[in-house]
C-alpha cells in the first residue's frame, strides 16, 4: 500500500519514487503551486512554504536541494519579467553583503545551537512586523542605500543557517519604498545571487544529485502554473493591501522559528 502521509524517509523526492507514489506527487505539487503562486504575488515566501509543508512528506536533506532548484526557476523567470523594474543601486548594495553573510553564516553553523539562532531569528521578525504593523508600513522610515550591506550581510547568514535569507532583505527593501513591482523584481535579484551561490555549494558537497534534480522537473510544471496565477493577482491589488501581505507572510515566518 503507498503511504501518503507518515514517515518522510519512507519515501523521496526523486522522480523515480514519485511516479510510484501518484498520490505523493499530486499533493507535493499542489504544495509546489502554492509556494510559487505566493511568490509571485508578494515576490517571495516559496521556500518557506515549499520547505514546511514538503518536510511534512520527504526527508530534509532531498527537500531543500529540490526547492533550491524550484527557487532558483522562480528567481530568472521573475527577474526576467520584470527586469526593467530591477532598482540595481539597491542591488549593489546588498549583493556584497549577501556574499560575505552566506561565508559567515557557514561558520556560524558550525560553531552555534542552531536552534537558539533559529529563536533568535524568529524575534527578529517579529519584533519588526509589530513595529512596521504600529507604525502602518506606508510610513516606515525610509532608509540609505548603505544600510543594505548589514542588512544584506544578515540576511546572506540566515541563508546559509536556514536556506533562505528573505526577511532582513524584506524589511530594507520595505524601507526603502519601493513599489510592489520594483519591489518584487529586486528581490528576485538577491535571491538569484543566493540560490546561485547555494546551488553550487550543494554540488560540491554532493547534496545535488541526478535522481534530485529529476524530482525538481516533475514538479517545476507546478511552480510554473503557481508563478503564471500569482502573477495575475499581483497586478491587481494595490500597493497598501501589497505591504500588509508581505506583513502575514513574515508573521508566519517568524512563528515557524519560534515553535
Amino acid at each position: 500500500m503507498h503511504v501518503l502521509v507518515g514517515d518522510p524517509a519512507s519515501v523521496s523526492l526523486a522522480a523515480s519514487s514519485l511516479w510510484v507514489h501518484p498520490g505523493l506527487w499530486a499533493i507535493a505539487g499542489a504544495i509546489v503551486f502554492l509556494a510559487f503562486y505566493v511568490r509571485a504575488v508578494i515576490g517571495f515566501g516559496s521556500g518557506l512554504i515549499s520547505v514546511a509543508l514538503l518536510t511534512l512528506f520527504f526527508p530534509i536533506k532531498e527537500v531543500v536541494p529540490v526547492v533550491l532548484l524550484l527557487d532558483l526557476l522562480g528567481s530568472v523567470l521573475l527577474g526576467a519579467y520584470d527586469f526593467r523594474e530591477i532598482r540595481w543601486p539597491e542591488l549593489g548594495w546588498l549583493v556584497p553583503g549577501s556574499l560575505l553573510g552566506l561565508l559567515v553564516g557557514a561558520f556560524i553553523l558550525a560553531d552555534s545551537d542552531a536552534q537558539e539562532l533559529t529563536r533568535f531569528l524568529g524575534v527578529f521578525i517579529l519584533a519588526y512586523v509589530a513595529y512596521a504593523t504600529l507604525l502602518k508600513p506606508e510610513r516606515l522610515p525610509r532608509l540609505s542605500l548603505p544600510w543594505g550591506v548589514p542588512l544584506g550581510t544578515f540576511g546572506g547568514i540566515i541563508g546559509s543557517l536556514y536556506g533562505g535569507g528573505g526577511p532582513p532583505i524584506v524589511a530594507y527593501l520595505q524601507m526603502r519604498h519601493l513599489d510592489k513591482r520594483a519591489f518584487r523584481a529586486t528581490f528576485q535579484g538577491i535571491a538569484l545571487t543566493d540560490n546561485i551561490v547555494r546551488g553550487l555549494m550543494y554540488i560540491f558537497l554532493a547534496l545535488l544529485t541526478g535522481p534530485l534534480a529529476l524530482g525538481f522537473l516533475a514538479l517545476a510544471p507546478a511552480s510554473l502554473v503557481g508563478l503564471w496565477a500569482g502573477n495575475h493577482l499581483h497586478f491587481r491589488i494595490n500597493q497598501k493591501l501589497f505591504l500588509r501581505a508581505t506583513l502575514v507572510v513574515l508573521a508566519i515566518v517568524g512563528i515557524k522559528y519560534l515553535v
